[in-house]
């Protein structure tokens, strides 16, 4: 009977040296789990817009509805010639709708009910195109509309033309990688600092892309933008 009660004691304090054996060891590899490092890797591409739209008025004034509808179809057909002798193909030229205004009819604003032209026409049109030089060239030479007498402006006058690039899909897997690089390389100087080694990713954050004009001046030149965050393990 007394050896039952001594192999109970000894199993009893067995199980308690191996439980905290486990707890300690637990305890040991959680703080060592705890030791990482959080960095964040960024990476940058300078890039030319691959899509430029322009959306356009045809504005004319007159007092004739008659009139005013004659001349505003020949100056839409003028335009549009003029892009087509720029190398503008159908697809890439939209024509929109044309509104007429009738200014006196403007009960609130006395000015307008005084002005010369009773009728304000404004005709629509859209250049899509993927060739941004072509464009720009048609931009130049559109000046020679005016001598033509007509009024071709910009429907955005903030931003005549907007610049679009689209291979964003493309880029993101060598972004990705070069921000995890510029991450590691951070976290391994940090590292050095304190005497350890950078172990494994704990956990990765990737950053949201970016897409913005180089500068106001040319905004047809892009800057894609990414940063990550990621946590490293540390280890002795």
């Amino acid at each position: 009977m007394k050896n039952m009660d001594w192999f109970k004691t000894i199993l009893i304090c067995g199980s308690i040296v191996i439980a905290g054996y486990f707890v300690g060891n637990m305890h040991r590899t959680g703080k060592k789990y705890d030791r990482f490092v959080q960095v964040k890797g960024l990476s940058e591409r300078e890039v030319l817009a691959n899509l430029a739209v322009w959306p356009m008025n045809i504005t004319l004034t007159g007092n004739d509805l008659k009139s005013l509808k004659s001349e505003i179809e020949q100056q839409n057909k003028e335009v549009y010639e003029f892009f087509l002798s720029q190398g503008f193909n159908q697809d890439e030229l939209t024509a929109g709708i044309v509104n007429i205004n009738d200014a006196r009819a403007n009960i609130y604003d006395s000015n307008l009910q005084n002005n010369e032209y009773r009728y304000i026409a404004k005709s629509e049109l859209t250049v899509r195109t993927g060739d941004i030089k072509k464009l720009q060239k048609a931009l130049t030479e559109s000046l020679e509309l005016i001598s033509k007498g007509i009024l071709l402006g910009s429907k955005n006058s903030w931003r005549p033309i907007e610049y679009i690039y689209t291979g964003l899909n493309e880029l993101k897997p060598s972004m990705i990688e070069e921000a995890t690089k510029n991450a590691r390389d951070v976290a391994e100087k940090f590292a050095r600092d304190s005497d350890s080694e950078v172990g494994e990713i704990r956990i990765a954050r990737q950053g949201l892309f970016t897409i913005n004009d180089r500068d106001e001046n040319t905004p047809q030149i892009k800057i894609v933008r990414v940063v990550s965050t990621i946590d490293f393990q540390l280890r002795d």
